[in-house]
């Protein structure tokens, strides 16, 4: 008998998960990361970190995206993708006698969530508080859990 190092499968985790990051799928595909070591096609994009808490009755998504107002936000549901962009830019301009100095920024992201086939699409809710973005996304009746019922013997 011989044994082989086990490879990890890219898509293994896909069929088990209820969410899954697009972005995330797309961008850290085990073949791109194998092959191209130094490239700058595996630069690290600016993502913001997110948590997803699963209760009984909906999903609690939070995003966290400080430095934005309500308005840099486009949130969109497409394809039963949650589709999560945000864009800023500032830029500001001083004039003095022999010089001129310009400043400039530019921030965005792009995030997609798979969303689940148990989430009521029309009752999303979004909030933006603290840097945080939040949804509320309540479940379909039907997915609900119901509390064990015991069964007499006759």
């Amino acid at each position: 008998m011989t044994l082989v190092k086990f490879k990890r499968r890219p898509f293994r985790n896909l069929i088990t998960q209820d969410f899954f990051d697009m972005d995330d799928f797309f961008d850290n595909r085990a073949w791109v990361r194998d092959m191209l070591p130094d490239s700058f096609w595996n630069g690290k994009r600016s993502e913001p970190a997110l948590n997803i808490k699963e209760t009984d009755d909906h999903f609690e998504i939070e995003l966290a995206a400080p430095g934005f107002q309500k308005k840099d936000f486009e949130v969109t549901i497409d394809d039963g993708c949650l589709n999560i962009a945000a864009e800023k830019s500032q830029s500001k301009e001083e004039k003095e006698d022999k010089f001129t100095r310009r400043e400039f920024s530019y921030n965005s992201f792009e995030r997609s969530l798979q969303l689940p086939d148990n989430v009521k699409h029309e009752e999303i809710k979004a909030a933006y508080k603290d840097g945080i973005l939040s949804f509320n996304l309540a479940k379909k009746e039907e997915a609900k859990k119901t509390p064990p019922k015991k069964v007499q013997i006759g």
